[in-house]
């Protein structure tokens, strides 16, 4: 979404670059910490982001802890086997992926951005691609899993994109930074 228009590295090219803790209890404020922490360390604008699933029916969780729902950190499985047992007798399945994006620069926050999409829980998985909880999640307006629907339907929909989209165009009226 971005090609040709700057120069993007991500947070892999840089070895020496500290981890960031999330520590936030919010997407917002995750997304902060990372991108004002890594703008301290380098010339230029720096984008970061935090997401996760909302579920209406668990008063908005897994949110904020959506990648470690499961009790591991990133065990994909674990976090869809407790989210399925969680939901086990809701019929009420709306649920939502909801991105926030925030650009920093030089150690201070200078915009921010929510991307979402709305969609349904199924009572299983379905599919292949994607990661995370892709195999449980229909976005409205379809009838298949974001990991039924494959990548291309995936990025063009996505919280992720949503955000990107708001993100470029708040950067092509600030091109003078």
């Amino acid at each position: 979404m971005v090609a040709g228009r700057w120069e993007v590295l991500d947070a892999t090219a840089f070895s020496d670059f500290p981890v960031i803790e999330e520590t936030g209890s919010t997407f917002l404020e995750n997304a902060r910490l990372k991108a004002v922490g890594i703008s301290r360390l380098v010339d230029g604008w720096v984008m970061a982001d935090d997401s996760g699933l909302e579920v209406d029916a668990l008063a908005g969780a897994p949110g904020v802890w959506s990648s470690s729902f499961g009790g591991e950190e990133g065990n994909h499985a674990k976090n869809n086997t407790r989210l399925l047992r969680d939901m086990t007798g809701i019929t009420a399945r709306q649920a939502r992926f909801r991105c926030i994006l925030v650009l920093a620069k030089e150690g201070v926050a200078q915009a921010d951005f929510c991307g979402t999409v709305e969609g349904r829980l199924t009572d299983a998985p379905q599919g292949t691609e994607g990661f995370g909880y892709d195999p449980l999640f229909v976005p409205d307006g379809y009838t298949q899993t974001f990991a039924e629907l494959g990548s291309a339907v995936k990025n063009r929909l996505s919280h992720r994109a949503r955000a990107l989209a708001q993100a470029i165009s708040w950067l092509e009226g600030h091109r003078e930074n």
